[in-house]
C-alpha cells in the first residue's frame, strides 16, 4: 500500500508539456496494479493519440516510478480506449484550467 501511495505522489510530478497540470490530475492514469513482487503496470492514456510527445511522457512515468525504492519492474501500457475527455481530469485540475 505504501509503494501505491508513492507512485501516485510521483506521477502528480508528472507534467503533460502543453498542459500546466499533472498527469494523474489530468485523468490520464487508468490503473496502477503492483503485484507481490513489486513489479508495476501502469495503464495510461494521453489527451490526444497523436500526441507527438507520447514517447517522452511514457518514458518518464516508466523512469521516474522506476526510481522509487523497492520498485521491480516497471511496465507502461498506452491505450486509447476510452478516449480521454474532459471529464476525467479531477476537480482540481478542473479549477486550475479555468472549468469549474
Amino acid at each position: 500500500m505504501l509503494l501505491e501511495k508513492q507512485i501516485y505522489d510521483v506521477l502528480k510530478t508528472i507534467y503533460d508539456p502543453e498542459i500546466p497540470v499533472n498527469i494523474y490530475d489530468l485523468g490520464l492514469i487508468y490503473e496502477v496494479d503492483v503485484d507481490d513482487y513489486n513489479n508495476v503496470d501502469i495503464l495510461m492514456t494521453l489527451t490526444a493519440p497523436n500526441c507527438p510527445l507520447a514517447e517522452g511522457i511514457v518514458r518518464e512515468v516508466r523512469d521516474k516510478v522506476s526510481e522509487i525504492e523497492g520498485t521491480a519492474k516497471v511496465q507502461v501500457d498506452l491505450t486509447f480506449n476510452p478516449p480521454w475527455d474532459k471529464s476525467m481530469m479531477t476537480e482540481q485540475a478542473k479549477l486550475e484550467l479555468g472549468f469549474l
